[in-house]
């Protein structure tokens, strides 16, 4: 038993406001590439209410015309009277880049360059949804790693971190970045920020409207770095990789991020985020079907996170070792948007949270090359014992939101 290995707090609370967790960490990036993993979780103020909650309130707020206005003065800056690429946009043809690419286009005249980090396995959907929005007049370049170190870096971040997504994040993480520096973009700007579903930004007014890329883009320490849970010298003299295998994944050097001077926005901080909204505008362009199960494995949404067939397995995971899963993600940002209440949330949670992602279950199997007595002795191994206890043979949470009266 991993005696909470990823450093959440032991006592586990929820938001007053919507079913939120304590135990959540701060981003889907997490577990980076430090061996001390996570360290940072879900915020709250002294009543109990999560700092996401309150990041929303601060938005009703906001002038948001007024941060238009904001956003077309920045892109004028950036603004290239050729044609060529002056912004690049990061994304897997889903509703949120698709919203944000047709806006860069279309309303503001930009010339952007799309791009993407494959998933580790296209789903039919994904890969239909991907091939509609680069067909409808964007220019894109599509990095698919090499599958075989990939699935071996997956397998090993599965076994030593049940965190089967760390190898997609951490390339992704980077991958734009390493475009707009060989095309001589100046301007990254992403469909979707952190603030709406992890710990917030309490004061919107003060916050910067242009980012510099984080340290995260670039390398500090080499030994500090961890991919799959094993070292850069482990996984040459183990597992015969060379540096090229791995320089896909690991952060852009400090020197080339600031000698570039790239600027890094999300378009959430200029334009009111709303998931509904952006599916509803993806449908309208004709660039964007739905899952055609009805609504994905783990919660009752049907629009997001639909490309990788890895995606089901990495939200079970995060259940395992937060207590809080896919649905717990998506209800909560419901509450906070006013689309359902809290008592509605608690009861999508119980329903769904947790759901075991059979669908393609077969096939990760076979991705990482594991038994399913090998997957299911290190979920077990990685349930934190201050959120599970074990009654009979069956696995059951300690605390739930759902337990509240």
């Amino acid at each position: 038993m991993k005696k909470n290995f990823f450093g959440q707090p032991k006592e586990i609370i929820f938001c007053k406001k919507c079913v939120e967790s304590n135990q959540r960490f701060v981003s889907s990036v997490q577990h980076k590439i430090i061996k001390n993993q996570v360290k940072d979780t879900a915020l709250f103020d002294n009543q109990g209410v999560c700092y996401s909650c309150k990041f929303f309130e601060e938005k009703e707020k906001i002038n948001w015309d007024d941060r238009e206005k904001e956003f077309s003065e920045i892109l004028e800056k950036f603004r290239k009277n050729d044609g060529s690429y002056d912004v690049l946009v990061p994304g897997s043809g889903g509703k949120d880049s698709i919203f944000t690419s047709y806006i860069l286009k279309e309303k503001y005249k930009m010339h952007p360059l799309t791009c993407t980090w494959a998933p580790g396995m296209y789903t039919d959907i994904g890969w239909i949804n991907f091939k509609k929005w680069i067909s409808n007049g964007f220019d894109n370049i599509l990095f698919t790693p090499n599958r075989k170190i990939h699935s071996l870096l997956t397998r090993l971040a599965f076994l030593n971190l049940c965190h089967p997504f760390q190898p997609f994040a951490l390339g992704q993480n980077s991958f734009a970045t390493r475009v707009a520096l060989e095309k001589n973009i100046k301007l990254i700007v992403y469909g979707d920020g952190l603030s709406e579903r992890a710990i917030g930004k309490i004061n919107l007014n003060d916050k910067k409207k242009n980012t510099k890329i984080s340290r995260w883009h670039y390398k500090k320490r080499e030994d500090e770095i961890f991919l799959g849970g094993v070292s850069l010298e482990e996984l040459q003299k183990k597992y015969g990789l060379s540096r090229h295998d791995l320089d896909p994944y690991l952060p852009i050097s400090e020197d080339n991020i600031f000698d570039n001077s790239i600027e890094l926005l999300h378009i959430t901080d200029f334009y009111n985020y709303h998931p509904q909204k952006n599916y509803y505008f993806a449908k309208e362009k004709k660039t964007f079907e739905v899952n055609p199960d009805g609504r994905s494995e783990g919660t009752y949404t049907k629009y997001q996170s639909l490309d990788d067939k890895i995606d089901g397995l990495h939200f079970y995971t995060w259940f395992i070792k937060t207590g809080r899963g896919r649905a717990t993600d998506d209800a909560a940002l419901e509450v906070r948007n006013k689309i359902i209440t809290r008592d509605e949330a608690k009861s999508l949670v119980k329903r769904f949270d947790g759901e075991f992602p059979k669908k393609y279950f077969k096939d990760c199997l076979n991705y990482m090359n594991i038994s399913k007595e090998i997957f299911y002795e290190t979920i077990d191994s990685f349930r934190p014992d201050h959120i599970w206890r074990k009654k009979g043979k069956k696995w059951e949470l300690k605390k739930a939101v759902w337990h509240e009266k």
